[in-house]
């Protein structure tokens, strides 16, 4: 009766322990109490056509509610069929939400190439697919091979957790910026390109994206230098045409 009641007191301990341990404010919790007002704020926005209020909402919610929440141990698919958890990732994270009939801009493929060439070592670049097997497979041909091709089906998985809330909460493509121990530290939606953009434009646009993020993660001193502001860009791509 004794050792019962040892091992009973041991696993009520064990378990308060693991629930202590468990992060708080999981991204699932902290965007299921806030998204219905956002929702609702922004399609007002639009339906006025306030793009610049409709931003600021988007940037608040990541800003004050996303940002320092912790991913959730969401179950993925890899190519090979075989299942995975993201807390398999030890490093820190870029994951890009995406589905293969995006139309991405001519240069953004290419630069998340180059990026994964130049960190794959030190960060675990993640492209995540809301798609069926054989359209990610296809897609998945002009990423990096340091590139991890995952994805979900929606029609296999209608009831599944990670869709409703990664894919339908913030849209996509949309890229989360994570830590080793899966604190989100920022969020990010795609460039917004014209489907006329010169190549060097749209490369150097997500380049710069991709790396601001990524310097989040790293703490990189980059020189300033090196990045192309979207203001300057602009400017030059005028200059081009003219």
């Amino acid at each position: 009766m004794g050792r019962k009641l040892l091992f009973l007191f041991l696993l009520i301990s064990f378990t308060a322990l693991s629930q202590d341990l468990e992060p708080k404010n999981l991204f699932s919790k902290v965007i299921g109490e806030n998204i219905k007002s956002y929702r609702q704020n922004s399609q007002e926005a639009y339906l006025d056509n306030d793009f610049e209020r409709a931003d600021f909402l988007f940037d608040s919610l990541i800003n004050k509610v996303v940002n320092g929440s912790y991913l959730d141990n969401f179950k993925v698919k890899k190519l090979s069929g075989r299942k995975m958890e993201l807390n398999d990732f030890d490093r820190p994270i870029f994951l890009m939400t995406y589905a293969s009939w995006c139309t991405p801009g001519s240069g953004e493929i290419p630069a998340l190439n180059d990026v994964a060439e130049k960190y794959n070592k030190e960060i675990d670049i993640v492209v995540l697919f809301w798609d069926s097997k054989d359209k990610v497979k296809k897609a998945s041909k002009e990423y990096h091979k340091k590139i991890t091709i995952l994805y979900i089906d929606e029609k296999d998985n209608k009831h599944d957790h990670i869709v409703e809330t990664l894919k339908h909460s913030l849209g996509f493509p949309t890229s989360f910026f994570i830590d080793e121990n899966k604190k989100i530290v920022d969020v990010r939606r795609g460039v917004l390109h014209p489907y006329n953009e010169e190549y060097n434009i749209s490369f150097e646009l997500n380049y710069n994206s991709f790396l601001n993020g990524i310097s989040l993660l790293k703490n990189f001193n980059s020189d300033n230098s090196n990045l192309i502001s979207k203001d300057n860009l602009e400017k030059q791509q005028y200059l081009d045409s003219n």
